[in-house]
């Protein structure tokens, strides 16, 4: 195992940071540039929106399978093969000349980010020396934030400058970097004997939710009651309702079933997929606004969730200490409470109100709320299940944010009215206000199933912030988010906000528990 002072140790920071801005970079950028995409290649909101949910689609439904993938054949190779995928589809992305090509790209991009989310930080963890673990996971963290929070920004300029196409080569550099740096990189071990893949599990996740996905896309166009539509639905649904007696069969299964037998891990769940989705479409509707209606630029447009970031990143630290002490449930609960008092704020954000007045204080809300609410959910996730269920419980959490996200994300044209030949623009002057308040009661809404279900775990609290060694290791141990996470035997730590949406990543246990 490598030291993180040495030539091996600064590879794997490179290549896991660039790996992980690729992720984000592809996620979130885009929404900056869907009004240009729009005019420029004369398409409908389905088609809109099927550029942002296909990617956001694919990574969900495909992101347990490939962490077990990763362990199978090699951390490194899978990262690289992703990092590849991820290539090819981001340029078919810029150089799509339909709405179609478009799509393909974006679900090839998402193909490529479910084999890099699970493994770019987990190549980190299993190539560092164990005594340099928690102080690489900060440095990690730390760059990678740079990152995620100026790229809506830098992707906004480059539409502004040039052209939206532009927007899907900014990964290219990431990219290319991160494959120069895992030259220098050994392969982890991976697994021996017998290999099980839950490939049941995985076509009925990747069919029930792209069934209902696009049920939900296609529905405001074409009518909930028309065929594909319909087929589409129930298809979905029956799918899904399959995966629980199929997920009871495998050896390996992709979810495994037991971990629901705690009510708490239940109710996290529930909450996490409520609160994401939220903060997910949240984003989405405030960067549609500024730009379609307050007459930003796709810059500023790209700009003006960044104070969040910076919230988020001064006061998660804090919280973390505070969990330790009180527990994760009321503070909790009263983060969740601030970020739907911030949505409320940016619900009045109409034309003709400055930037300070209208966007801003609704920001530092939000910033605020996660700063003090995402802390303590790693906390109570940690409470809810045994050391050894760790790394398959952030795994289940971090996909039902991403579901959530994805789910209400698809239906924001019907939240704010953009159906039929009704583009966003028209949508948003009566649409925006009711859909932000709608987001707000989601937010209360995983309020009262925090403090109903959650329990305070002082015990959880310290394992949420221990191994902290310096500044450093404080961005390691209680700074937390949720991201992907199918390794067992794995802590939970954070990492950076992706547009309101900060997600959980494991880092390893302490060496006496390996």
């Amino acid at each position: 195992m490598a030291a993180l002072r040495s030539g091996t140790g600064a590879a794997l920071i490179t290549a896991t940071v660039l790996a992980s801005a690729v992720t984000a970079v592809d996620a979130n950028v885009i929404k900056v540039a869907v009004p240009a995409i729009g005019r420029s290649l004369h398409i409908g909101t389905a088609a809109l929106q099927w550029t942002l949910t296909s990617y956001l689609l694919s990574v969900a439904a495909l992101l347990l399978l490939a962490g077990a993938l990763s362990d199978r054949f090699g951390r490194r190779r899978l990262l690289a093969v992703g990092l590849l995928v991820m290539l090819a589809a981001s340029g078919l992305c810029a150089a799509a000349p339909s709405a179609g090509l478009l799509i393909a790209g974006r679900v090839g991009q998402g193909i490529g980010a479910a084999m890099v989310v699970p493994t770019s930080l987990a190549l980190l963890n299993g190539a560092l020396r164990p005594a340099d673990r928690a102080r690489g996971i900060g440095v990690w963290a730390g760059l990678e934030t740079l990152g995620t929070t100026v790229g809506p920004y830098v992707g906004g300029w480059l539409v502004d400058v040039g052209s939206w196409r532009l927007v899907f080569l900014l990964n290219v550099p990431l990219i290319l970097g991160s494959l120069t740096a895992l030259r220098y990189v050994p392969e982890s071990a991976r697994t021996s004997g017998a290999f099980a893949l839950d490939y049941r599990g995985g076509l009925l996740a990747v069919a029930g939710l792209g069934g209902v996905i696009y049920a939900l896309t296609l529905g405001p166009d074409s009518g909930w009651l028309s065929a594909p539509v319909l087929i589409a639905a129930v298809t979905g649904v029956v799918c899904l309702v399959l995966l629980v007696p199929a997920e009871r069969r495998p050896a390996a299964p992709m979810l495994r079933l037991a971990l629901f037998a705690s009510r708490q891990f239940d109710a996290i769940n529930v909450m996490t997929l409520v609160l994401y989705g939220a903060l997910g479409a949240a984003s989405y509707l405030v960067i549609l606004q500024c730009e379609l209606r307050l007459g930003y630029s796709p810059a500023q447009a790209g700009a003006a969730l960044i104070p969040e970031s910076v919230v988020f990143l001064l006061l998660a630290p804090v919280s973390g200490a505070l969990v330790a002490r009180a527990g994760p449930r009321w503070l909790m609960t009263g983060g969740i409470l601030f970020v739907a008092a911030g949505f409320g704020w940016l619900s009045a954000a109409e034309p003709g109100q400055g930037y300070a007045a209208s966007i801003l204080p609704g920001v530092l809300l939000w910033g605020l709320g996660i700063g003090l609410a995402v802390t303590p959910l790693t906390a109570a996730v940690l409470a809810a299940v045994g050391d050894a269920d760790l790394g398959e419980a952030s795994g289940i959490n971090d996909a039902a944010s991403r579901i959530g996200g994805v789910v209400v994300i698809a239906i924001v044209p019907v939240l704010i009215g953009a159906t039929g030949s009704r583009g966003y623009a028209g949508a948003l002057s009566g649409g925006y206000q009711p859909a932000m308040i709608a987001m707000a009661g989601l937010c209360v809404a995983a309020a009262l199933i925090t403090a109903v279900f959650v329990t305070d775990d002082r015990q959880a609290g310290h394992m949420a912030g221990h191994r902290a060694d310096g500044w450093a290791g404080r961005w390691a141990g209680l700074w937390t988010g949720h991201r992907a996470g199918h390794w067992a035997g794995h802590r939970l730590v954070p990492r950076a906000p992706e547009n309101g949406c900060p997600p959980l990543v494991p880092v390893p246990a302490p060496q006496e528990d390996s």
